[in-house]
């Protein structure tokens, strides 16, 4: 009797569930899509084709002051110095805001922060705009346009790295590219401006487009993350980093301190290269043509490490890119001449362009998901204000020596920083991502 109760109840619990089955719809919501299908899936590379154009927008705010500065410094009636104040002050605020935005993503997603960008820009353009001398044009720089144009770097790539999983050192190093096309996109955009127009016309203009162009886009983005996404690493993540022996904040810390090497090392050719390029006696323009070279090579060299780490890893990425950039400091040394010095730098921007992207994958790969804005933030801050500190120790050296090779040298010193903390981290221990570590997951 007991027997056919079990069977009768057990018969009943599979109809039940055929029927439970059954009852879900064939087409289900956006909120019923397997995360498995949503990550790498054609709505998450759509979202990261937004981001990019997002994060090229919101990129006038790092090149737009560099263009203008001839003007304002002739109109202001100041020195070089005083003129570049307003630069520094952006830089400032661009570090600061990846960390503080980064922050607000991590607790109320993307959306807010990038309309919050958009408005912030289109405000500190206008302010500056009629910005009677240099101190309030560096103020709106430095809080306004600094704070907004951040939200569209670090804590876009955070955002974009919860939607993919098998490309996401691509989709990454994607989302990065945006800060380089703006810088191809907007100074010629800015020059054909300033050549019928004033400077502060010019920023008007910038002012309306962020705000006109910024917050529609921002509102594609409302779809929150894959709940799986931002799991991924909660029960799984602190075996990576105690595998070596290390605390995600003592992890994090050794991030941030080879943020700072890398981009010291990496300031002293993309700040001094006109410099360097006057001094030997080949004039402004083959320098300037230089940095564009870096630039553009930096794009492909972006791509190209996003596709690498999906292959090895962010950590191994990182290190090939920075032996890479070591070695093209080297090569500045001893070859000097106009052909030999674009060469060098075509080889320095295929070397450098994929190592920032590379420690957002590193943090996705080994640290809290759930806290991916802020501690994405925390090394970019770090990498934005190493390239403030090299810029400013390069052309210290140059002033205590009265030649660059010395700051190559420098250079040369905390690029060996970054690579000795990136073998320390790859051999202290298995640090392999904990998706490919399941048997080290405990429910």
């Amino acid at each position: 009797m007991a027997s056919r109760k079990f069977v009768g109840r057990s018969f009943s619990n599979l109809i039940a569930r055929g029927l439970k089955t059954f009852r879900k719809p064939r087409m289900p919501n956006t909120a019923a899509i397997s995360d498995q299908y949503v990550q790498d899936g054609p709505y998450a590379w759509f979202r990261l084709a937004i981001s990019i154009l997002l994060s090229t927008l919101g990129g006038a705010g790092m090149w737009a002051v560099v263009i203008v500065l001839p003007a304002v410094q002739a109109e202001f009636g100041i020195d070089r110095a005083g003129a570049s104040l307003p630069y520094t002050a952006t830089m400032l605020g661009f570090a600061a805001g990846n960390y503080i935005l980064g922050r607000f993503v991590d607790r109320f997603g993307i959306v807010p922060p990038v309309i919050a960008s958009a408005f912030s820009l289109s405000a500190g353009f206008a302010l500056a705009a009629i910005a009677p001398g240099v101190w309030l044009f560096s103020l709106a720089q430095g809080v306004l346009i600094g704070l907004g144009t951040a939200a569209t770097f670090g804590p876009l790539i955070a955002d974009i790295s919860h939607w993919f999983l098998k490309r996401r050192g691509f989709a990454v190093a994607c989302a990065a590219c945006g800060n380089y096309l703006a810088g191809v996109l907007w100074p010629s955009l800015i020059q054909w401006s300033l050549a019928t127009t004033s400077w502060r016309e010019t920023y008007l203009l910038i002012a309306i487009i962020c705000l006109v162009t910024m917050i529609p886009l921002a509102l594609i983005l409302r779809r929150p993350p894959p709940e799986t996404a931002l799991s991924e690493a909660a029960n799984g993540t602190s075996f990576g980093s105690h595998s070596i022996g290390l605390s995600p904040k003592a992890l994090q810390a050794l991030l941030i301190l080879a943020g700072l090497g890398c981009c010291v090392a990496m300031s002293m050719p993309q700040v001094h290269i006109v410099a360097y390029c006057v001094d030997l006696g080949f004039g402004v323009a083959p320098g300037a043509d230089m940095i564009a070279l870096m630039t553009g090579a930096g794009i492909i060299s972006r791509l190209a490490s996003g596709f690498i780490a999906d292959k090895i890893g962010g950590v191994k990425t990182l290190l090939i890119g920075s032996v890479l950039q070591c070695t093209a400091l080297f090569l500045y040394i001893p070859f000097n001449s106009l052909a030999s010095l674009y060469l060098v730098s075509l080889i320095f921007g295929l070397s450098q362009g994929g190592i920032v992207p590379s420690y957002a994958i590193i943090v996705r790969e080994y640290l809290p998901a759930r806290e991916a804005g802020q501690r994405v933030g925390l090394v970019i801050m770090s990498t934005i204000l190493g390239m403030a500190l090299g810029g400013w120790l390069s052309g210290l050296i140059y002033d205590l020596t009265g030649s660059y090779q010395a700051a190559f040298l420098n250079g040369i010193a905390w690029n060996f920083l970054n690579m000795g903390i990136m073998v320390f981290i790859l051999f202290s221990g298995r640090m392999r991502p904990k998706s490919a570590q399941p048997e080290q997951v405990r429910i």
